[in-house]
């Protein structure tokens, strides 16, 4: 189980400058861009491993008032759609421990639910945007994921 985010719409992961060498940095789009890396790394583990019986799925437990903010400026969920961490628990509680996902990996959840797959994201709407379960964008991240774990351990 991966904890994303309906803000991985923000951006998919930039493979030409994941690390913001070459583009302005902005909180927003580098957080975007790590919580589809989160949903990317569900859809790999269920490519690679289930025909041993393993899953893996994302999901978004929901907007939670946290100490995040202080990172990115201010929470964007309106007030009357936050969540509080009880209710933001469920849908993990769900993916990680329910007999009913038995055989089902590399989707993304929210609100109790698997979220369909939809190209335009409209504010606060449910939704995983098509570049975050992309089996292509999740192969080309593991492989970079290991180069990079590859590079540390030299």
């Amino acid at each position: 189980m991966s904890v994303s985010s309906n803000a991985h719409y923000f951006s998919p992961v930039v493979f030409s400058d994941i690390d913001f060498e070459n583009r302005p940095y902005d909180p927003w789009s580098a957080y975007g861009q790590s919580k589809t890396a989160n949903i990317l790394h569900a859809v790999e583990i269920t490519r690679r491993w289930r025909d041993d019986g393993i899953w893996a799925n994302a999901l978004h437990p929901g907007a939670i008032p946290t100490n995040l903010q202080r990172h990115t400026g201010t929470m964007l969920t309106p007030v009357d759609r936050r969540k509080t961490p009880e209710q933001g628990a469920a849908t993990s509680v769900l993916v990680a421990a329910s007999p009913l996902l038995e055989g089902v990996g590399g989707s993304y959840f929210e609100d109790c639910n698997e979220a369909p797959i939809v190209a335009d994201y409209v504010a606060f709407a449910p939704g995983v945007a098509p570049f975050a379960v992309d089996e292509e964008n999740a192969r080309q991240l593991w492989d970079l994921s290991l180069t990079f774990l590859d590079a540390a351990s030299s």
